[in-house]
């Protein structure tokens, strides 16, 4: 993830300055400067909250693209962003203006008034006045971090909401175990609002049934209350639920994955009563979101031989390694060459063992643009010294197209381990955000 730059940043790191000297744990602070803002939060069209430890990105993707299908105008706030801020914020589906963003946030920041305050809640306000502000028919908004403290949860009654797949990550903040965590989640649950989850573990299915029932959400469980799969002639996804079976193209997404993020989309949107028509459902073929399972193509690929491909993907806890080996699995075509990059704070073990098996080499990453990076020795600690040092991306595509031998079967790079990374990465292949 990039850091923020131009005169966004600038103001951005001025407000950075505000960051309470002490973290109360509750909305107060947004709930204040919200209100002098008029309550935008109050003014959306119909908002799906989005929530989870990994897949929430995807998730919203999907739901964008469902939506735009249905020739909705549809807003989505998501974080973080990878290359440019601006990549928060799709207003009726457009990235935001980069000028008509600072205008908001300079904005914000005289109605503030120097109050504490810290910048995740300053670009949520900022999401909710942009979003306020332009017409649309539906806002997705994706949790930040955890979800019952989390700035978005100011939305007083969305019209559903979802838990995507749970595990551990930011223990810090949201708790030493899953339940914990879990209870977090299940923080954004509204009475009377639609709640949608996936398959989860024991643990965490338990917690979010014993909140929905609470706070008196009706909760959509997949495997009871919805059902999703690949059809047997493995070219469609077949979803069902009380109001029937929907046939789905497959995920443009690559991951196994995606197959239950589609479900989680499908579900909270026909749990909302908003009527879909029958066309909206080919958006799940039109999803695209940068850094999950993408293929690289551009100036990183000058750095292999012609025949190799390079993926990349952003996932970094636990729960992601695991995901991501059972699309690595499947991989046993070619010699696969992980590159890997973590934050200090990051599980690097736990994301490490499950897809350590599928590697034929890997490779300790630590670029200097990347924010908060865990130092190559930790990462090969990590590995158990199986990783060799990169240093950095380039220098280990160069080391690996030099000891390709001539004849040699095709390889595959997968660079993984980070969204920081990830940033990078999207930035030297030439990548920018597009409307």
């Amino acid at each position: 993830m990039a850091e923020f730059t131009g005169r966004t940043g600038v103001i951005l790191e001025r407000l950075n300055r505000l960051y309470p000297a002490l973290i109360d744990l509750s909305l107060g602070r947004l709930e204040h400067l919200l209100q002098k803002l008029g309550n935008p939060q109050d003014h959306l069209p119909p908002v799906i909250h989005v929530a989870g430890t990994n897949g929430k990105g995807s998730t919203c993707a999907t739901l964008r693209a469902i939506g735009e299908a249905a020739g909705w105008r549809v807003h989505v706030m998501t974080s973080p962003h990878l290359v440019h801020v601006t990549e928060r914020f799709r207003v009726a589906g457009q990235l935001v203006d980069e000028t008509v963003l600072t205008d908001v946030l300079e904005e914000i920041e005289r109605v503030n008034e120097g109050a504490p305050i810290t910048v995740f809640e300053v670009l949520t306000a900022a999401g909710f006045l942009l979003f306020s502000r332009t017409p649309a028919d539906l806002a997705i908004i994706e949790v930040g971090l955890g979800g019952r403290c989390d700035a978005t949860n100011v939305l007083k009654k969305p019209a559903a909401c979802i838990v995507t797949s749970v595990s551990m990550d930011h223990e810090a903040f949201l708790g030493n175990s899953l339940a914990a965590i879990a209870a977090e989640k299940a923080g954004i649950f509204k009475p009377g609002v639609p709640a949608v989850t996936g398959a989860q573990p024991d643990e965490v299915r338990l917690v979010l049934e014993a909140e929905a029932l609470r706070t008196g959400a009706s909760l959509n469980r997949r495997g009871v209350e919805w059902q999703i799969g690949v059809s047997p002639c493995q070219t469609s996804l077949i979803y069902s639920d009380a109001l029937g079976e929907v046939v789905l193209p497959m995920p443009s997404l690559a991951g196994a994955w995606q197959v239950e993020n589609t479900g989680l989309a499908v579900a909270a949107l026909r749990a909302t009563g908003l009527t879909l028509p029958e066309k909206a459902w080919q958006g799940v073929g039109q999803v695209f979101w940068p850094a999950r399972m993408q293929r690289l193509t551009g100036q990183l690929a000058q750095h292999v031989p012609a025949d190799w491909e390079i993926w990349l993907d952003g996932g970094h806890n636990p729960g992601a390694g695991h995901a991501l080996a059972k699309t690595l699995q499947n991989w046993d075509d070619r010699p696969l060459h992980i590159l890997v990059g973590m934050k200090q704070t990051k599980d690097a073990t736990g994301f490490l063992k499950p897809v350590m098996p599928y590697a034929t080499t890997l490779w300790a990453i630590q670029e200097p643009a990347q924010h908060l990076a865990l130092p190559v020795a930790d990462i090969i600690a990590a590995s158990g010294s199986k990783a060799r040092s990169g240093p950095e991306l380039v220098q280990a595509l160069e080391a690996l197209k030099a000891e390709a031998a001539e004849g040699q079967k095709p390889a595959r790079v997968l660079i993984c381990g980070s969204l920081y990374l990830a940033g990078v990465a999207l930035t030297q292949d030439g990548w920018s955000p597009v409307s």
